[in-house]
């Protein structure tokens, strides 16, 4: 039942209006103190409401009938409650929507052929965040309303059913918190000639994620002392480790083939994303072992905001997962970032 459907509206004494779903909001003034609605559209008429409804002037008002159908709030709450994960928090239905926010801090995880389903049953709508981008506890993440003042329940089953079949809809995956093993190359760092700049721009980004830099170490330009870096932090039971700078193609860029020679099995070497195309994902055991190219230290969104947070959550990223990231892969390098409120990374 749609509010301009007005064959099925009526206009009733306040009196035997209970029970019945008000379809206008009714204003409430108080001079030189408030102006806004005592009741609003979709409020359902109780007997308790008639003395105030008397009170604002109102002998009539128009209302519309049930006949068997579930109110607006109603139906919102269990759609919203059956598309929702465990980490995440549900507001109070108002006006026909409830709104979903975020109960733990982690990586948002939308079910993106579920949404797409579920917006396809009638009259039902559900608006979310991009899928795959780190959340903070307490952010809004979305919300889910239906379209009329009633819905007849049979779409609010189909709404359900959807949601079971790819529940959850709409969740929150923490961050693993582990120890990385950080590893910076430069024979320029390695000699003393200039100070590290890059590892205390990875150590904060892993730290904002939950994890800890169990240890650095600095090598030059030489495969072995990068080797045995890499090796002596996978001996030490890191559950992580990042190797910095030399991914380029010059002649003393060895990072992706002292990855290699570690142990190293390589998911993917390049990626469709600027800032951060050289970039390198490889696994010794079950160690993630990436190569950051240097514009993760000059770029405040790079590869490594795309990537990392999903691995510390416990996915698996795959190559072509790499590939369908060149839609929304370009930075446009704004001068003031608004990364993750932007197109980067939305793909």
């Amino acid at each position: 039942m749609k509010y301009y459907e007005k064959d099925r509206v009526q206009s009733l004494p306040v009196k035997e209006a209970v029970g019945k779903i008000l379809v206008h909001d009714i204003t409430r003034i108080v001079p030189d103190l408030f102006k806004g609605p005592a009741f609003r559209k979709g409020h359902v008429i109780t007997e308790a409401d008639v003395d105030q409804l008397l009170d604002l002037g109102k002998q009539h008002v128009y209302v519309a009938c049930l006949n068997g159908e579930i109110h607006e709030n109603d139906a919102a709450q269990r759609i919203a409650r059956a598309a929702a994960g465990k980490n995440i928090r549900l507001s109070d239905p108002k006006e026909g929507k409830v709104g979903f926010t975020a109960g733990i801090s982690g990586l948002l995880k939308i079910d993106v052929a579920g949404l797409t389903q579920l917006n396809s049953v009638p009259e039902v709508i559900c608006a979310t965040l991009h899928t795959h981008q780190t959340v903070i506890e307490g952010q809004d993440l979305a919300g889910t309303r239906v379209i009329p003042l009633s819905i007849d329940e049979t779409h609010v089953m189909a709404a359900e059913d959807v949601c079971q079949k790819f529940f959850p809809i709409i969740d929150i995956r923490p961050f693993a918190g582990v120890d990385v093993g950080l590893v910076v190359t430069g024979s320029e760092v390695f000699s003393g000639r200039i100070n590290d700049g890059f590892g205390p721009v990875v150590q904060k980004k892993f730290e904002e994620l939950g994890s800890r830099i169990m240890g650095k170490k600095i090598v030059s330009d030489d495969m072995d002392m990068t080797v045995a870096a890499i090796r002596q932090f996978v001996d030490d039971g890191a559950g992580f480790i990042a190797v910095t700078g030399g991914m380029s193609v010059d002649p003393d860029d060895l990072t992706p083939a002292a990855i290699r020679n570690a142990g190293g099995d390589v998911m993917f070497y390049g990626a469709p994303v600027l800032p951060g195309a050289m970039f390198m994902l490889a696994y010794i055991d079950d160690v993630p072992v990436i190569g950051l190219p240097g514009c993760v230290m000059y770029y405040r969104a790079s590869i490594f905001d795309l990537v990392v947070p999903r691995l510390l959550a416990g996915e698996t990223v795959t190559r072509t997962d790499i590939i369908q990231m060149g839609h929304g892969g370009f930075c446009s390098s704004c001068k003031t970032c608004r990364y993750p409120r932007c197109s980067f990374g939305k793909n």
